[in-house]
């Protein structure tokens, strides 16, 4: 079957498309915005792209067009599929339909951490002998790429929460029918289609009245949205973690090992771990416990995070220049902004830290979590905001910040005010949710100049 992706450089889009040519269909696709690491994916596994969305891909004569959910009414190619009465579908209802039935399906849900949690839990499988298959939202370090299909079992899945397509406003994750699942967290996010914290509670309550009764939920007990949605009704066991019982993470060490505990009895050690912050060792115990219910030992999930290597636009290092390490991190709502700092401060000691951020996402465009960006921020010694297209005065938003913060509507402007303030030693921390322009090969650029 020959399949033409509308949106196929978008980390799920891009994700399907791997997955629909290891199952052996003819893949093609679509799209405005093409930059790594997807595009390269993509085209290392020989899939044809097409800039824009023009209706003369039609002569394309796909058996059947998926369309992601970035692609809206009005959109020049959708609107011609539909004038013609053309078949299309959604990624996840075809993911669903096509890939995920007869599954071990183990979903990873929550507003932070999700690609994060994906990539261990898919690791710890893969260490363990597993070989499991997995879509993940980003790229982990030891596979090389964001999706994979193999005959195992067990497919390992990031469950987002945003609506799944113009013409289905579900979540994604309701498509998916995991067997284990993990609610890591769940904060208000996505503004552009949810009206508060609740409308998305509701959506998770969707996802928990499909699990079966011989799953397993693995639920943070930090969070009192999670106790909420739950309390609306499950019919599935429940495993805390990051409470006063269940699953906990010690304390890192000097080499960021930390000692994992369950209902207060020691169950071991991972003995070296390279993601810094408290945040990321819950990640961890959450998918050391999704792992255990689908038969992997705690000692044996424990060896693999000591090998876990991250994950790419993770506190990813793109580079040294003069000294000054330039970072990059998809960090973007408010929350995951602040933990993204506070770990890389426990990384780097008292180094400077300048934070270079792009409010990209819809949420942050829209401004409904703009209250919350100066405290976020506190961990930077200085933060260079690009506020180009936002709907609301970032100057006075980060005022807070004095002249720890400047705002800036040029792209070159900011490269070279970054530039010049850098000194050797210190962490040049870049987020954003997209390509954010380049910057980052634009200021390694500069600072060799």
């Amino acid at each position: 079957m020959h399949i033409h992706i509308l949106g196929i450089c978008g980390t799920f889009m891009g994700g399907i498309a791997l997955l629909a040519r290891a199952a052996g269909h003819q893949v093609t696709g679509c799209d405005a915005n093409v930059y790594p690491p997807m595009s390269t994916q993509l085209g290392e596994q020989g899939i044809d792209l097409v800039a824009g969305y023009g209706a003369g891909q039609l002569t394309l004569n796909p058996d059947l067009f998926v369309v992601g959910n970035s692609i809206s009414r009005g959109n020049q190619l959708l609107e011609a599929i539909l004038d013609r009465n053309l078949p299309y579908v959604s990624g996840p209802q075809w993911l669903a339909e096509n890939i995920l039935g007869g599954r071990w399906v183990l979903g990873v849900a929550g507003t932070h951490g999700k690609t994060t949690t994906t990539s261990m839990l898919a690791w710890i499988l893969e260490e363990a002998g597993l070989n499991p298959s997995f879509l993940v939202g980003g790229v982990p370090q030891g596979f090389g790429v964001s999706a994979r299909l193999t005959d195992s079992p067990f497919f390992v899945i990031e469950a987002d929460e945003y609506d799944t397509a113009f013409c289905d406003k579900r979540s994604k994750f309701v498509h998916y029918r995991p067997r284990t699942a993990i609610l890591n967290n769940l904060e208000f996010d996505h503004a552009d289609i949810f009206a508060d914290l609740a409308a998305i509670e509701t959506q998770f309550h969707h996802l928990v009245r499909t699990l079966p009764g011989n799953g397993l939920i693995i639920a943070n007990a930090g969070e009192a949205s999670l106790t909420r949605v739950l309390a609306r009704g499950s019919w599935t066991p429940v495993e805390w973690f990051n409470g006063a019982e269940g699953w906990h993470a010690g304390e890192s060490d000097d080499s960021g090992g930390f000692e994992v505990t369950l209902s207060g009895k020691v169950q071991g050690q991972v003995e070296c771990f390279d993601l810094p912050g408290a945040h990321n060792r819950a990640n961890a115990i959450a998918a050391l416990a999704a792992a255990r219910h689908a038969g992997v030992p705690v000692a044996v999930g424990l060896k693999a995070l000591a090998s876990f290597g991250g994950i790419k636009r993770r506190l990813e290092v793109r580079g040294t220049v003069r000294g000054v390490t330039v970072i990059d991190d998809f960090a973007h709502h408010p929350t995951a902004i602040r933990v993204t700092l506070e770990g890389l401060r426990q990384r780097v000691g008292r180094a400077r830290i300048l934070a270079v951020l792009e409010p990209r996402s819809n949420t942050m465009k829209l401004g409904a979590m703009k209250a919350q960006l100066p405290e976020s921020l506190a961990e930077a010694d200085s933060t260079y905001c690009y506020a180009d297209n936002l709907g609301w005065d970032a100057k006075i938003v980060l005022a807070p910040l004095g002249d720890r913060a400047r705002v800036f509507d040029d792209l070159d402007q900011l490269v070279e005010a970054v530039a010049s303030a850098a000194n050797a030693g210190d962490q040049v921390l870049i987020m954003s949710n997209g390509g954010f322009g380049g910057v980052h090969d634009k200021l390694l650029v500069a600072l060799a100049g």
